[in-house]
């Protein structure tokens, strides 16, 4: 069972923070500066987003309680979010606007590392979302075991931070962009599951 909420904390996170989506996007912010400047932008904006992300996998259930937004709610409106971020990437609206902020990014400010890298390119409304859905509520061995997969996505964003311009030749355009709608169409099945699950709490799907 934990095995298969590993998996799909993975994939979750995995999609919605987009690594392969974010390397061609660090690439132009940081376009013209040395390796060593990169390597610091890269671990910066890496371990904010994992302290904001840390924080609201923990503190995600106090949030909703707070404002008074039952679990189950949350996780109909986070899958109708995911929803819409699937339907950005099929359709390459996503990596539009994130190439618009990456030049205005360029053109106003020299470190991106803590906008729009840290939030909300990898820290984004999608994994805010996806770490309140998969953590809060859970028993605390299945919260540290998402906020370690969590950690270990970050690290691949890092690492591919690292590879972007290998990486971005390797692909293409073409590898890119098929890449980027094969996880889109995945992370919209996973959105409805999740409609579906939260539905199901409310009692509207008791039969499912």
């Amino acid at each position: 069972m934990e095995l298969t909420l590993a998996i799909t904390a993975f994939f979750t996170l995995f999609v919605v923070i987009d690594p392969v989506g974010l390397a061609p996007m660090f690439v132009a912010m940081t376009r013209g500066m040395s390796q060593r400047e990169r390597l610091r932008i890269a671990a910066t904006s890496c371990v904010i987003a994992v302290c904001i992300l840390t924080v609201f996998g923990l503190a995600g259930q106090k949030i909703l309680d707070f404002i008074g937004i039952s679990l189950a709610a949350f996780r109909i409106s986070g899958g109708i979010l995911l929803f819409i971020t699937a339907l950005d990437m099929l359709f390459e609206r996503r990596s539009a606007r994130r190439e618009e902020k990456a030049d205005d990014v360029v053109e106003t400010a020299n470190d991106p590392s803590v906008f729009p890298l840290a939030m909300p390119l990898i820290a984004g409304p999608g994994a805010l979302a996806s770490m309140i859905l998969l953590a809060s509520g859970a028993e605390w061995d299945v919260t540290i075991m998402v906020i370690g997969v969590m950690i270990a996505v970050v690290a691949l964003v890092f690492a591919l931070f690292l590879l972007a311009g290998p990486i971005e030749r390797l692909l293409g355009a073409t590898g890119v962009t098929v890449a980027t709608r094969l996880m889109g169409m995945l992370l919209a099945a996973l959105s409805v599951q999740f409609v579906v699950d939260g539905l199901r709490d409310l009692g509207l799907l008791a039969t499912l």
